[in-house]
């Protein structure tokens, strides 16, 4: 992705018509600390990679917190991807992840046209 201007002004009139912008896939691939500044945002997805991982080091849990804090700072909503487990959706509500998708709230939906 770039953060040229024509781009910045695509995302702000879309805000304009009452889109809401997520960036996707949190910390992982392409996605940019960058992006948080300059992009128009409405919520941040943290990758299930991050998720899955926070109970195997101090450190994973520390960069999931700090994830949030970050998200919460900015005002942006918080979408926790890839929850499986009961222990993972503790963690995550104990550090004001309300939001969740993942296995452990349902199965992911197919629609057959």
């Amino acid at each position: 992705m770039d953060s040229g201007s024509a781009l910045l002004a695509s995302l702000g009139k879309m805000k304009q018509l009452g889109v809401a912008l997520s960036i996707d896939d949190f910390g992982t691939g392409y996605s940019s600390l960058s992006y948080l500044r300059h992009f128009p945002l409405d919520t941040l997805k943290i990758d299930r990679s991050f998720v899955n991982d926070f109970n195997k080091s101090e450190n994973n849990a520390s960069l999931v917190v700090a994830i949030i804090a970050m998200a919460k700072n900015l005002n942006l909503r918080i979408v926790a991807e890839g929850v499986e487990t009961a222990e993972q959706l503790h963690f995550l509500r104990s550090n004001g992840v309300s939001i969740i998708q993942g296995f452990y709230s349902a199965k992911p939906c197919h629609r057959v046209n």
